[in-house]
C-alpha cells in the first residue's frame, strides 16, 4: 500500500476529517446565523426610517394638504440616496415621487411590505425595496420606501465571505490532518517495525518512544513492560530448564544407583528395604522440586489473583511461628515472634503461610550465629504506612550484597550452601508468593544476619477475624527454606 493510502486509512486523518466536517458545519451555521441577524437588524432599522420618514410627510398633508405633500416629495426625491416616494390619487395616477413602476395592486394595501419596483431613470430594470403604503384622506395613497441594494451587496459580501472561510478552514484542515496523519503514521510505523523484529524473536528490542508523554508514548511504555516481563520469563524459563537438567542429574543419578542396588540385593531382604527405601526418598525429594517448581510457575502467572479476599496477615504469621517454635527450641535456637493484631491484606492464607514458612525454615536451617551469642531467629509483622511488612531476621552468616537478588532466581544455591540438602527453590517460591499478593521480598543485612522482609499492600477494609483452624502451613520439605538460596 502507497504512503497516500495509509495515510487516509489512518485513524487520525479520519478523525481529523470528522472534526474539519463538524467545524465546518457549526462555522456554517454560526456565519448563517450571524447573516439572519444582520439582515434582521437592518430591516428594523430601514422600517424605522421609513415610519419616521411616513410619519413626518403625513403631518404635511395635515397641515396643508395634498399640494403641500406634494411639493415636500418632490423636493425630497431631489436628494440624493436610497429612498423611494410616490403620491397617487384615488385611481392610482402617479402624482409626484421617483418610482416609474409598481406590480400590480401594491399601491393599494397599506402596510410595510417588500417590494420590486422600477426607477425613473433605469426603466426595466427591476429593484428591490421596502416600503410602506399609508392611505390618506379623499383617496390619495402616499407610499415611502428605501431601496435594499445595500442590504443585497452586504448578504453577498457575508455570504462570500462564509464560503470562503469554508474553503480555507477545509484546506488548513485537510493539510493540518495529513501532516498530523503522517507524523503518527511514521510513529505507528516505527513501532511496527520493532513488534516484527521482536516477533522474530530479538527480545531485546523495544518500541521507540517520542518522549512527548502522549497516548502513544504510555503505549509503547506499557508495551515495552509488557515485553521486558515477557523477555524476562523466557530467560527465566531457558534457566529452569538449564538447571533443572543440571540440578537434577545427580538426584536421579542417586534414584538409579538405588535401583540398582536394590537388584543386586535380592538375596539379601534388608539390604533391598534400605536400598528402596533410599529410592523413595530421592522420589519424594524430586517431588518436593517439581511441586516447588509448579507452585512458582503459578504464583509468577498470577493464578488464584481473583480468589484473594481480605484477611489478617497477622494471623497467618503467627500460625506459622507457632508451628516453628518448638523445633527450633529443640536446635537451641532462640525463637521470637512480635504481631502486630489487625493487619489486613488481600491474601491467600495457604500461599502465604507457605511463603513465611519458607522463610523461617530458611532461617532455622542458615541461622547459626556467627558471633557467639547464640543463633536466634525473629518473626515479625507490623504496619509501616500503607505496607504491611512480615520481616524473618536471623544472626548467621548472611548473603553478599551482590547476591541477594540473584538468590531470589531459581535452583540459585550459594556455595556455603552446597554441602546442605535443597534445591534452590524456598526464596524463589516466597518472592513469586510477595509478588501475586502485589508485593515484593527483600532481602538486607540484619549485622550480622539475614533479614528478609516481605512487603505487602495494606487492605483498605477492616481484615476478616482469623478463622479457627489449623494454620494453612505445608509440612516441611525440600522445597522450603534458604537451603534454597543462600548464605554460605
Amino acid at each position: 500500500m502507497t504512503i497516500v493510502g495509509k495515510l487516509f486509512r489512518t485513524t487520525a486523518f479520519k478523525l481529523s476529517l470528522a472534526y474539519l466536517v463538524i467545524f465546518a458545519i457549526g462555522a456554517g451555521v454560526v456565519l448563517g446565523g450571524i447573516d439572519w441577524d444582520v439582515n434582521q437588524l437592518l430591516d428594523g432599522q430601514i422600517g424605522q426610517t421609513i415610519q419616521a420618514e411616513t410619519n413626518g410627510l403625513s403631518e404635511q398633508y395635515d397641515t396643508g394638504g395634498i399640494r403641500q405633500l406634494i411639493t415636500a416629495v418632490q423636493r425630497r426625491t431631489e436628494q440624493p440616496g436610497a429612498s423611494l416616494y410616490l403620491v397617487t390619487n384615488y385611481a392610482g395616477e402617479p402624482l409626484a415621487g421617483n418610482v416609474a413602476a409598481l406590480p400590480p395592486g401594491v399601491i393599494d394595501h397599506p402596510g410595510l411590505i417588500e417590494i420590486s419596483y422600477e426607477r425613473h431613470s433605469e426603466r426595466r430594470a427591476s429593484h428591490i425595496a421596502l416600503a410602506q403604503v399609508l392611505l390618506l384622506p379623499s383617496g390619495f395613497r402616499l407610499l415611502v420606501g428605501r431601496d435594499l441594494e445595500e442590504r443585497e451587496n452586504l448578504r453577498d459580501v457575508m455570504i462570500h465571505a462564509l464560503f470562503t472561510s469554508l474553503f480555507w478552514v477545509m484546506l488548513v484542515g485537510l493539510v493540518g490532518g495529513l501532516v498530523m496523519s503522517l507524523r503518527i503514521l511514521r510513529r505507528v510505523d516505527a513501532m511496527n517495525a520493532s513488534a516484527r523484529t521482536i516477533m522474530e524473536g530479538d527480545l531485546s528490542r523495544r518500541l521507540p518512544l517520542a518522549g512527548t508523554g502522549d497516548e502513544l508514548d504510555r503505549l509503547a511504555a506499557n508495551l515495552n513492560a509488557m515485553i521486558a516481563r515477557i523477555a524476562g520469563l523466557m530467560v527465566g524459563l531457558r534457566e529452569v530448564s538449564d538447571n533443572i537438567a543440571h540440578d537434577l542429574r545427580t538426584p536421579l543419578t542417586r534414584l538409579r544407583n538405588g535401583a540398582e542396588e536394590a537388584l543386586r540385593a535380592d538375596d539379601d531382604a534388608e539390604r533391598q528395604r534400605g536400598a528402596l527405601e533410599r529410592v523413595i526418598g530421592e522420589a519424594d525429594g524430586l517431588i518436593a522440586v517439581f511441586n516447588a517448581l509448579l507452585m512458582i510457575a503459578r504464583a509468577e502467572a498470577g493464578a488464584g489473583r481473583d480468589a484473594l479476599v481480605v484477611g489478617d496477615a497477622g494471623a497467618v504469621v503467627a500460625d506459622v511461628a507457632e508451628l516453628y517454635e518448638p523445633s527450633a527450641e529443640e536446635d537451641g535456637v532462640r525463637f521470637s515472634a512480635e504481631v502486630e493484631p489487625g493487619l489486613g491484606v488481600l491474601l491467600n492464607r495457604e500461599l502465604l503461610g507457605q511463603g513465611v514458612a519458607n522463610l523461617i525454615d530458611n532461617a532455622l536451617k542458615y541461622g547459626t550465629a556467627t558471633d557467639g551469642e547464640g543463633s536466634a531467629v525473629a518473626v515479625s509483622a507490623r504496619r509501616a504506612g500503607d505496607r504491611v511488612e512480615i520481616a524473618v531476621a536471623d544472626r548467621g552468616r548472611g548473603i553478599p550484597a551482590a547476591d541477594r537478588t540473584r538468590v531470589l532466581d531459581r535452583f540459585v544455591r550459594l556455595e556455603g550452601s552446597r554441602s546442605r540438602p535443597g534445591s534452590g527453590l524456598g526464596l524463589s517460591l516466597a518472592a513469586a508468593i510477595a509478588r501475586l499478593h502485589g508485593g515484593e521480598l527483600h532481602l538486607s543485612d540484619n549485622g550480622p544476619g539475614l533479614r528478609a522482609v516481605m512487603s505487602l499492600p495494606a487492605a483498605v477494609r477492616k481484615a476478616e477475624p482469623p478463622r479457627a483452624a489449623t494454620p494453612a502451613v505445608p509440612e516441611r520439605g525440600p522445597s522450603t527454606g534458604r537451603d534454597i538460596s543462600t548464605a554460605g
